[in-house]
């Protein structure tokens, strides 16, 4: 069931404020990735309104969730609570609504919705990306829905249960000539803005490898300080491109209109990496996660909770228990 919020979103800078989000706050979000990125702290305080953000709940727990959870002897932090972790900075994965004390997007709603399934109260706490890995395996918090990509590094000291696939984007302003973005041969000759250090950056590397063996002209990477001088430049035409996790451009582009989708490429590329919710190892509280999520799956909540931010293309058939994760680096 959809439940309707009036809610803002207190992001932004100044006149650049919806730009800002056009370009999906690329490196602001690269939490996901294996190689760790500190989420930037946000001062500016111009709003983008957000009209009827959409929550979809449960009316009633799965029985068969509830009996797995009772027999896998887990113990809630809070008893009768299911204490889930977020990190939130910006929408659609998750922010903090103004004028609201939790966090909202399609973490923290899986997170709630999971909490439903299993017949516990949704307890959500805000926590800094840094701190979600002990937090979890001190049992702090019982599970965490933020955006965490499975590799088998973190399967060592946590167990996952999947929920979407980890897309990176390439976006160019609407009026853009360029219609696809899929493959080496299409950035020979592009500048790309791209975060430093990132999954997206590895990619472009590669491909400009493959560009020069070819004898073709390598992409040009361009690399910012921050997202107000990168709409700057995509809106000048000083970059032809933006290359970053897909789920906040997705956002921003249906939110503002400015700017399109014209490639999608795995987050672990060349390998196809999942997006999951995450407990401590061996706890026994992922086995009825992975019955909740599958039957969210199975009977349309998901998919509303997808639809409602526009991440359709992140979808995944089913939740599948410790998925195999990106290699170690």
């Amino acid at each position: 069931m959809a439940l309707s919020k009036k809610q803002g979103i207190a992001i932004g800078v100044g006149a650049v404020a919806v730009a800002a989000i056009v370009v999906g706050i690329v490196w602001g979000v690269n939490q996901n990735q294996p190689a760790e990125a500190a989420a930037p702290e946000t001062t500016e305080e111009a709003n983008v309104a957000t009209d009827d953000i959409q929550w979809v709940r449960l009316d009633e727990p799965v029985a068969e969730a509830v009996e797995a959870l009772e027999a896998s002897g887990f113990e809630p932090v809070e008893p009768g609570k299911l204490t889930v972790a977020h990190s939130a900075y910006v929408p659609p994965l998750g922010y903090i609504p103004e004028g609201e004390p939790d966090p909202a997007g399609t973490e923290p709603n899986i997170g709630a919705l999971i909490a439903d399934a299993l017949g516990l109260e949704y307890n959500p706490v805000v926590v800094a990306w840094a701190d979600w890995p002990l937090g979890i395996q001190s049992g702090k918090y019982d599970l965490i829905t933020s955006n965490v990509t499975v590799t088998e590094e973190r399967k060592e000291l946590y167990d996952f249960a999947s929920y979407r696939e980890d897309l990176l984007g390439f976006y160019v302003k609407s009026d853009s000539d360029i219609e696809k973005i899929e493959e080496a041969a299409d950035i020979s000759g592009l500048k790309i803005a791209v975060g430093s250090g990132t999954n997206q950056e590895q990619v472009l590397l590669a491909w400009n490898e493959e560009l020069a063996a070819a004898g073709e002209e390598p992409a040009e990477l361009q690399y910012f300080d921050d997202n107000a001088a990168t709409v700057l430049a995509l809106q000048s035409g000083r970059i032809d491109a933006t290359f970053g996790p897909n789920a906040t451009s997705a956002w921003a582009a249906r939110e503002t209109g400015d700017t399109k989708l014209v490639g999608l490429v795995p987050g672990g590329w060349p390998l196809t990496a999942n997006i999951a919710a995450a407990t401590a190892k061996g706890n026994g509280l992922i086995e009825p996660v992975g019955i909740a999520l599958n039957h969210l799956i199975e009977n349309g909540q998901y998919d509303e909770v997808l639809e409602i931010w526009d991440l359709e293309s992140e979808r995944v058939d089913e939740s599948i228990i410790n998925p195999p994760g990106l290699p170690k680096s």
